[in-house]
């Protein structure tokens, strides 16, 4: 089982329509699985797992 490793939330807001009516809209996050180098299975958001990859080049 994977462990959640991220404290990110869904975004809200709303959609508008040309005669700007406003109805409830809301933006998962982008969870991606990564194994780790030990061995763990976690699940980061994607900008996470970029920002990770980019540290350890």
């Amino acid at each position: 089982m994977a462990v959640k490793a991220t404290s990110k939330k869904p975004l809200s807001g709303n959609r508008r329509s040309h005669s700007c009516r406003a109805t409830k809209h809301s933006q998962k996050v982008n969870l991606q699985l990564v194994t780790l180098e030990d061995g763990t299975k976690v699940r980061m958001s994607a900008r996470e797992k970029r920002t990770l990859n980019k540290v350890e080049k």
